[in-house]
């Protein structure tokens, strides 16, 4: 459970999902991230060419959620400490995945300037299915995307990424405790962000910080359930986790 931090200053299908969201919410925003992985997951991705195509050895082990996890983890602890490899990002990788693509791992996150998935895990081109929207919002739209993710591609890894400071949630926290309503289509983004709003609300520290904390473990307990995405996390093949990214220090917290 990630622990609170100090206060700071602070269409119809849309309400049927949201109301959805809402039942439990609470009890989710205190809850861990994602719980452990089964001891032994199930090797579905063979090592051949999704290996070598993300840069891997071909002869290493087959690709499980828990080593993809590893090989984003490593990546970016290279961010953090500035010593970049830049993997795949050649003219000839260019050339490699131009008719077809292996990626290591779907990665959902918000569509800030500053939390660019390739580089905060330190990827190229070919490596990562990445969806973005405000504060990770989820629809019907962006769903199918995910989906497509880990159904077409067999990505072993979906990532559900927000981070500090998020501009989308600091809009809906500021709007809601205002009481007002949101303009044009930043309504639709409102919308989407009051689960979160309505378990955060009530928790001690920093409203938009936990905020952010609940939209992540809200959007991580969707898509375990999802219909089409728990057979592959039953088997092993599969597997959804969340994270928190830091503006200030560039690092990603998987477990919090």
């Amino acid at each position: 459970m990630s622990e609170p931090v100090e206060p700071s200053q602070v269409s119809r299908a849309a309400r049927t999902r949201r109301s959805v969201l809402v039942a439990g919410a609470t009890g989710l925003a205190a809850a861990p991230l994602w719980a452990a992985a089964p001891a032994a997951a199930v090797g579905a991705r063979a090592a051949g060419p999704a290996a070598a195509r993300s840069g891997d050895a071909a002869d290493s082990p087959p690709l499980t959620p828990d080593r993809v996890l590893r090989i984003l983890e490593d990546g970016n602890r290279r961010w953090v400490a500035g010593r970049l490899r830049h993997p795949n990002q050649t003219v000839a990788r260019r050339e490699e995945v131009a008719a077809g693509q292996h990626p290591l791992a779907t990665v959902f996150s918000c569509i800030d300037s500053r939390v660019p998935p390739e580089i905060v895990f330190d990827r190229g081109v070919g490596d990562l299915f990445v969806v973005r929207t405000a504060a990770q919002t989820n629809d019907g739209l962006v769903q199918g995307a995910v989906e497509y993710g880990v159904q077409e591609s067999l990505t072993p890894l979906l990532v559900v990424l927000g981070h500090q400071r998020c501009g989308a949630v600091v809009f809906a926290v500021e709007t809601l405790n205002a009481g007002q309503e949101a303009p044009a289509h930043l309504k639709d983004v409102l919308d989407a962000l009051r689960p979160a709003y309505e378990a955060a609300k009530g928790l001690p520290g920093d409203q938009v910080e936990n905020t952010i904390r609940a939209q992540i473990r809200l959007t991580v307990h969707q898509l375990e359930h999802d219909a089409l995405l728990e057979p592959f996390e039953r088997e092993g093949r599969a597997r959804v986790v969340g994270a928190y990214y830091s503006l200030d220090t560039g690092a990603v917290d998987f477990c919090f």
